[in-house]
């Protein structure tokens, strides 16, 4: 799909604050509304734009503790792949799995209540399998910077 400068101004604006009226993005992207409207739902319909969310503070909601988990299993035949990250993917507290290379099989990023509900996650997802060779989970002590938007590569005018 082709994005130009308007299209390009619109999912900026979005990734900044997707709450805005269409009357306030036009604005902001210096077009009509009409304009706006019919563009966003094109690359909401083009899978640009995959889903409109809230974020959330971890902290203020109870969800304390934050790992970034790295794991090796024993076989990584594509079936046994493809099982774990299938069961992984579906547990709630694993907000983020990668499957990467070289290194550990998979990344990655939890959010639990406390060490108490990290241990049930590991107990469910890991221990219970007896293809997880290896866990190694690192606790953040800091958020530095938190920040979902991508970068748009080509210069945005105006």
């Amino acid at each position: 799909m082709d994005l130009d400068a308007t299209d390009l101004r619109l999912l900026d604006l979005l990734q900044q604050d997707a709450s805005r009226s269409n009357q306030e993005l036009a604005a902001a992207a210096h077009t009509s509304p009409a304009t706006a409207l019919r563009r966003v739902r094109r690359l909401l319909d083009a899978g640009v734009i995959e889903r409109q969310v809230a974020l959330l503070s971890a902290d203020r909601i109870g969800a304390g503790l934050s790992a970034i988990v790295e794991v090796s299993l024993d076989r990584q035949g594509a079936e046994h792949l493809d099982a774990f990250e299938r069961r992984v993917a579906a547990d709630d507290e694993v907000q983020q799995l990668w499957r990467v290379a070289p290194g550990p099989d998979f990344v990655l990023v939890v959010h639990c209540a406390d060490m108490g509900g990290y241990h049930a996650l590991a107990q469910r997802l890991f221990t219970q399998d007896a293809n997880v060779r290896n866990v190694k989970a690192y606790f953040a002590v800091k958020r530095a910077k938190f920040d979902p938007r991508l970068v748009l590569r080509r210069a945005l005018p105006g």
